[in-house]
């Protein structure tokens, strides 16, 4: 099956002019991941936090092609992955999660990446967000990420410089120049992280640079990808790509009827029109 996994009924997202709303917020952000709230803030709880969130919440490029906008602030962000029941790309979707993890009691650094892309240059600085997460249990600090696309499954011990198994392939963190660190998936470097401390607003130019630049893949083309139970299913365009146990499956969509339908079957995204690749600024 590829359609989203079931989850408890959604709860009302609380009014963002409230000042008692967290613990609302945190609920109904755990409603829209289909997770009970842990007893504590422990590693299995995070491990289980992090699937949940790549099973029910896509990592989608939409709002630069619908001219939506795009707020790198705790509420706004609430409100369009939990109160909208959208997904995102990386500065969204990993920002929103650290504000569930702290709700629940995690102690939660953001911290800066650059990705490794043809040829294995890097790309911009502030290219990705990821997640230094520390647990009740003392068993971190853990890199925990849902906002890289296809990636890890479970999050990563950041100290270990050992190969780290998980469904996704085998995962090494490693020592690289100025005290960075290269996060590498079956042998492949994916991105370097810096490990100082940063905050949303430190962001703001790289989410500017990928919604805008014609060199930025994000403005090229469209995708709404989720992790599903048994692979992933990813819509690009109009193209639907299913892959199940190893095996890809690719179907055309014809109408626009059946990409919107597609994009709520398979994503939970309720969109009044279909997204189109719209021209980078200049």
């Amino acid at each position: 099956m590829n359609t989203l996994p079931p989850t408890p009924p959604a709860v009302t997202p609380p009014d963002r002019s409230s000042r008692d709303t967290d613990s609302r917020d945190t609920d109904a952000y755990l409603a829209r991941i289909g997770c009970a709230r842990p007893e504590r803030a422990d590693a299995a709880a995070l491990r289980e936090l992090q699937l949940r969130h790549l099973l029910s919440v896509p990592f989608e490029n939409l709002s630069i092609h619908l001219g939506e906008p795009l707020v790198l602030e705790d509420g706004p962000l609430l409100d369009k992955v939990v109160g909208a029941r959208r997904g995102g790309f990386c500065y969204e979707l990993n920002g929103a999660f650290a504000v569930l993890l702290r709700s629940l009691g995690f102690g939660v650094t953001q911290l800066q990446a650059r990705v490794f892309g043809d040829g294995g240059r890097l790309g911009i600085p502030y290219d990705h967000m990821a997640l230094r997460v520390e647990t009740a249990d003392d068993s971190g600090p853990w890199l925990a990420d849902v906002g890289f696309g296809d990636h890890s499954h479970h999050p990563l011990l950041l100290a270990e410089r050992g190969g780290q198994e998980d469904p996704a392939g085998t995962f090494r963190i490693a020592e690289a120049a100025e005290g960075d660190l290269d996060v590498i998936r079956d042998g492949r470097r994916q991105f370097r992280l810096d490990t100082r401390p940063r905050e949303l607003p430190d962001f703001e130019a790289g989410a500017w640079w990928h919604r805008t630049s014609p060199l930025s893949h994000f403005t090229r083309s469209l995708v709404c990808s989720r992790l599903t139970e048994d692979g992933r299913i990813t819509l690009t365009g109009r193209k639907l790509v299913t892959t199940v146990a190893g095996e890809r499956h690719e179907r055309l969509l014809g109408s626009d009827d059946e990409v919107l339908a597609a994009y709520g079957e398979h994503f939970g995204l309720e969109l009044d029109r279909v997204p189109e690749v719209r021209p980078a600024a200049a």
